[in-house]
């Protein structure tokens, strides 16, 4: 997998265990770290310190649903369709373009 965003390969964190699915970006703060979750397809900001942004796509890798700045104590329900959620620091995708390459 392969994450660029404005063209520059961006890394990042799969979580894949318990752990990291259930723990995600909570709880951290002054966020730099990329956080993308396989089989996923919905997810909330309970106990986040920051905004984040929120990147939703298929099994192909093609973006379906994008949340900029995405607030704490947020719920984002299930999607159909979503395959892979990914969360970013607030405000990377602004006016930026995004590829996800498997």
């Amino acid at each position: 997998m392969r994450l660029i965003i404005d063209n520059k390969e961006q890394n990042f964190y799969v979580c894949n265990s318990f752990k990291s699915r259930f723990f995600g970006l909570m709880g951290k703060v002054n966020i730099k770290d990329i956080y993308i979750f396989p089989k996923c397809n919905s997810i909330h900001t309970f106990f986040m310190k920051e905004n984040i942004d929120v990147v939703m796509l298929d099994k192909s890798g093609n973006v379906l649903k994008v949340y900029n700045n995405l607030q704490p104590w947020k719920v984002i329900l299930p999607k159909k369709n979503v395959y892979f959620v990914i969360e970013l620091p607030k405000n990377t995708l602004k006016e930026k373009e995004l590829q996800f390459v498997l």
